[in-house]
């Protein structure tokens, strides 16, 4: 029984069309390709024109003649109340409704249309399948955090079980804990691990120090997939060395579902069927293949919230072998995390302030952006940007979040700025760490 899959039908996300629509989008000839992206790109701004307050207000008076003109959206356009942001129709009960992890610094919450998150659903499946997993039948060793209040874990944990994913927290990856991940491995029959690509890579370097193979003590072992950081070629090597098998690179956004994923060749495909990916300068003008500059996504099919040449945050450059049917990331600027080194010896990964963002942010985009550094064993900068200083009761909520998260017993030191110091790339880094 595909449980995961019997559950979203349950919630009335309707999978059947979504899977046929991908296969009708699968079967379009390379040769009528750009005509279809050209006809959905038109379909969906003028549909948020027509149907959504917040959208025509983005736009403005100025006329759009060609999608050069149309204005690129950043995460801080949206950072204001969902309520505002949704198209006629739709409310926060019939659409998927989520959070950004604020792992580029600027967390806002989204929806998506019940038919959208589907494609979205069934489009990690596709390409899932590339490699032999079946988001329904293959059994995951998750490598990802987990929210630690009762029902957030709950609710976590139940979608655990019917998604087939065994989670392994990352919030502490000391030795004692890794080997506790090792011995799980020894008593199942994982298919595939997926999570965090720093933490997967502290696992491999574990499992190379104890000089064990994992695919030799978890032979069913397929796959590893790696996620939300940036995977050196270097951590590659080490990690398909300590692990036994392929690993490929995932390159995905809560708020737009899958942008690339390497196939069996090697190649970082682009997600061109309900997406449209462009890389521009810094006019906004769409860069021919090859050329250096920001990652633009147009969602095709997100009627409930309007996700057109949305700046992501990052740097990218699409291979010259690129055709509108296929579209090869050449290269991606960017996604790198830190770990925490603590006193008491647990390693935490920069990524797991994610879940500290969440008692930070709210729907109204009070907190515009923000950044983590680690000073010393026990001390944390915490430099965010809004209008007023964080009160006490902000600060304790915060605090009591990290010592949740984090650890125990660490100084926070908060620092309200105008703007936060950027890289080259003008990408904010959430997480970095001075004592590694």
């Amino acid at each position: 029984m595909d449980w995961f899959k019997l559950s979203l039908q349950l919630n009335k996300f309707p999978v059947n069309r979504a899977r046929k629509m991908l296969d009708e989008i699968d079967n379009i000839p390379a040769n009528q390709y750009q005509q279809y992206i050209e006809t959905k790109k038109k379909e969906i701004v003028d549909y948020h024109l027509n149907n959504n307050n917040f959208y025509k207000s983005f736009i403005g008076s100025k006329a759009i003649p060609n999608w050069e003109d149309i204005p690129i959206m950043t995460k801080t356009d949206l950072q204001q109340p969902l309520e505002n942001r949704l198209s006629q129709s739709f409310n926060l009960k019939n659409s998927y409704v989520g959070k950004t992890s604020g792992s580029s610094g600027h967390p806002f919450t989204f929806a998506k249309d019940k038919l959208c998150h589907a494609m979205t659903w069934e489009g990690f499946n596709n390409h899932y399948n590339w490699h032999g997993i079946d988001l329904n039948k293959s059994l995951q060793a998750r490598f990802y955090g987990i929210p630690l209040d009762f029902y957030g874990h709950l609710q976590e944990r139940i979608k655990d079980q019917i998604s087939l994913r065994r989670r392994f927290s990352i919030f502490d990856l000391s030795e004692t804990k890794l080997q506790g991940f090792l011995d799980r491995f020894r008593k199942s029959k994982f298919d595939y691990l997926n999570g965090y690509t720093s933490a997967i890579l502290l696992f491999s370097k574990f499992l190379k120090k104890e000089k064990i193979v994992l695919k030799e003590i978890c032979p069913s072992l397929k796959l590893c997939i790696v996620t939300s950081e940036r995977l050196f070629e270097k951590d590659k090597k080490v990690i398909e060395e300590a692990i036994g098998i392929p690993v490929v690179n995932e390159y995905g956004a809560s708020e737009v579902g899958l942008i690339a994923f390497e196939n069996p060749n090697g190649e970082w495909c682009l997600n061109r069927s309900d997406l449209f990916i462009e890389i521009v300068d810094e006019d906004n003008k769409t860069l021919p293949y090859g050329k250096e500059g920001r990652i633009i996504i147009t969602s095709l099919y997100n009627k409930a919230h309007p996700i057109i040449r949305y700046a992501i945050g990052d740097i990218g450059i699409m291979s010259k072998k690129s055709t509108p049917k296929k579209p090869i990331l050449a290269s991606l600027i960017g996604r790198t995390s830190d770990v925490a080194k603590l006193a008491d010896g647990k390693v935490v990964p920069g990524l797991t302030f994610y879940y500290v963002t969440k008692t930070i942010i709210d729907d109204t985009g009070s907190t515009k952006e923000f950044i983590v550094t680690q000073t010393k064993i026990d001390s944390f900068d915490i430099e965010y940007v809004r209008d007023t200083d964080f009160d006490a009761e902000e600060t304790t909520k915060i605090a009591e979040a990290v010592e949740k998260y984090v650890g125990k017993n660490l100084n926070l030191n908060f620092r309200r700025k105008q703007s936060l110091t950027r890289s080259k790339s003008g990408k904010l880094k959430q997480f970095t760490s001075l004592i590694n």
